[in-house]
C-alpha cells in the first residue's frame, strides 16, 4: 500500500509539472541561466497595466480609442469582402476588374494583420492574468507570468502605435511616377553645375531603388558643364512617396572649379517633384495653346537638323512653355511636350491643395513651396544641413545617391505631424461630444 501510495503521488506529482510546463511554455521553459527579479511584486499587488474588456463592443480594444476600434472593424470587413470578390468566378474572368479589387485588399492587409495580431495578444494577455492568479503561490511561476504579462503589454503598444501610422490617410498621388525638373538658379555657371550634379544624385538614388529614369528635355549651359533645365521622367514604384520631399529649394557652399583664389561660392537650383498624370486629370482647351516648330539642334543627323521636329507649347493661361526636341520626329516630340505640359498643370494645383493643407499645420514642411530653402550642401565640412529637420547627413554618401536616410526621416517627421494633428482632432471639444452620443445611442 505505502509503494502504491507513493507511485500515485508521484504520478500526481509529475501531472502537475507537466501542466506548469505546458502552461508556461510560451514564456520561457526553464529558469536557468536567467537573473533574479529586481523585485518581487506582492501577489496582493494588481497587475501593473490594468486590462479594459469592453464586452458590451464585443470585441476587447485595449487602449485604442474608440474612433480606431470602429475604424478597424469597418477596414477588417471590407477587406473580407475584397477577398470574397476576389474569389467570385466573374471577377477573377475581368482581369481589370480583378487588378483593381486585388490592388484595394493589398493596401488593407497590413492594417487588418496588425489589428488581428493586436487581438491576439490581448487575448493571451487576458489568459497570463487568469494564470497568475492561479500561481500566485508559487513565487517562481508567478514571476513568468509577470514577465509574459510585461512582454504582452509592450507589444500590444507597439501594435498600436503601427497601427495608428497604417490608419493614417495616405496622399492619393504616392504610387504615382513622377516628371522630375532641375533648374540652375541664383550663381551663374556653378549653379548650373550643380544643378547637373543634383541630378546625377537622384539618377543614382533611383537606380538603388531600382527605378528607371529617362531624360524627356534638357537645355545646356553655356560651357557644357551641367545644365540650366532638365526634365526627367522617374518610372517605379511609389516614387512620388518619397521624392517628393526633395522639391524646393537646394544651396550649395563650395568652392568652383572655375575659382583661382580658392574663394568659397554660394549657389542654387531649384527641384520640382510633380506626379504623372493621366489625360482624364487635366483638360487642355485647344485655344489655350500656341503651338510652334522649329528644327532640333545637337546630334541626330540630317533629319533633326533640316525637318522642323522640334515642338515649342505655350500655355497662355500659365505662361508655361515647354520646349521639346529630344526625339526623332515632330510627333513624338509633340506628345511628349503635352505630356510635360500636362503634369505642370496638374502640379499647380497640388501646389494650391497642399498649400491649404499646410497652412492648418503648425509644422510647414516645404513641399509646395518653390522658393524656400530645404537643404544646404556644405563642402568644407562635408554635410548636409536638411532644415526643415534641423539635421546634417553626410555629404558624399549623398550625393552617390545614399538619400534613404535623409527622405525617411523627413517622412517620420510627417508621420508624427499627422498623429498629433489627429490627436488634436480627436481631443476637441466638438469630437468628444461626438464621441459621447455616439456611445450613449450604443448603449
Amino acid at each position: 500500500q505505502e509503494h502504491n501510495s507513493e507511485v500515485v503521488q508521484g504520478g500526481a506529482m509529475q501531472a502537475l509539472a507537466s501542466d506548469m510546463t505546458m502552461r508556461c511554455s510560451r514564456i520561457r521553459a526553464t529558469a536557468v541561466s536567467r537573473p533574479a527579479p529586481a523585485r518581487m511584486v506582492p501577489s496582493s499587488m494588481p497587475c501593473p497595466v490594468p486590462v479594459v474588456v469592453r464586452l458590451a463592443r464585443g470585441v476587447a480594444c485595449n487602449a485604442l480609442e474608440s474612433y480606431m476600434s470602429d475604424k478597424l472593424k469597418s477596414t477588417e470587413m471590407t477587406f473580407k469582402e475584397l477577398q470574397l470578390r476576389m474569389a467570385d468566378p466573374e471577377v477573377a474572368a475581368d482581369a481589370q476588374e480583378f487588378q483593381k479589387v486585388a490592388k484595394a485588399a493589398a493596401d488593407l492587409e497590413e492594417v487588418v494583420t496588425a489589428y488581428r495580431s493586436h487581438m491576439d495578444a490581448e487575448k493571451q494577455l487576458v489568459e497570463a492574468q487568469a494564470y497568475l492568479k492561479e500561481v500566485q503561490g508559487d513565487p517562481e511561476m508567478a514571476e513568468f507570468a509577470r514577465e509574459e504579462i510585461g512582454e504582452l503589454q509592450t507589444k500590444m503598444a507597439q501594435l498600436e502605435e503601427k497601427i495608428k501610422v497604417l490608419l493614417l490617410p495616405k496622399d492619393p498621388l504616392d504610387e504615382r511616377n513622377i516628371m522630375l525638373e532641375i533648374r540652375a538658379g541664383a550663381g551663374g555657371d556653378e549653379a548650373s553645375i550643380w544643378a547637373g550634379d543634383l541630378y546625377r544624385m537622384y539618377t543614382r538614388y533611383a537606380q538603388k531603388q531600382g527605378w528607371q529614369v529617362k531624360m524627356l528635355s534638357c537645355t545646356a549651359a553655356d560651357g557644357g558643364n551641367g545644365y540650366k533645365e532638365v526634365i526627367a521622367q522617374v518610372v517605379g514604384q511609389s516614387v512620388y512617396s518619397k521624392l517628393k520631399w526633395e522639391a524646393g529649394v537646394h544651396r550649395v557652399q563650395r568652392v568652383p572649379a572655375t575659382e583661382a583664389a580658392g574663394r568659397v561660392h554660394t549657389s542654387t537650383a531649384t527641384v520640382a517633384i510633380m506626379p504623372e498624370v493621366d489625360d482624364v486629370d487635366v483638360v487642355i482647351h485647344p485655344n489655350d495653346i500656341e503651338v510652334k516648330f522649329a528644327r532640333a539642334s545637337g546630334a541626330g543627323g540630317q533629319n533633326v537638323n533640316k525637318v522642323e521636329t522640334a515642338v515649342d507649347l505655350m500655355h497662355k493661361p500659365t505662361g508655361i512653355r515647354v520646349f521639346c526636341q529630344e526625339e526623332r520626329t515632330q510627333a513624338s516630340n509633340k506628345e511628349r511636350a503635352f505630356a510635360i505640359l500636362r503634369t505642370k498643370l496638374f502640379d499647380l494645383e497640388v501646389q494650391k491643395q497642399q498649400a491649404e493643407i499646410y497652412a492648418k499645420r503648425k509644422n510647414q514642411v516645404g513641399t509646395g513651396d518653390r522658393s524656400e530653402k530645404i537643404k544646404t550642401y556644405n563642402y568644407k565640412d562635408s554635410r548636409i544641413s536638411d532644415h526643415r529637420l534641423k539635421m546634417n547627413f553626410d555629404l558624399g554618401g549623398c550625393l552617390e545617391g545614399d538619400l534613404e536616410d535623409a527622405i525617411m526621416a523627413m517622412v517620420a517627421q510627417d508621420t508624427q505631424e499627422k498623429l498629433q494633428e489627429l490627436a488634436d482632432n480627436i481631443n476637441s471639444p466638438q469630437q468628444q461630444q461626438q464621441v459621447h452620443g455616439d456611445e450613449a445611442r450604443a448603449d
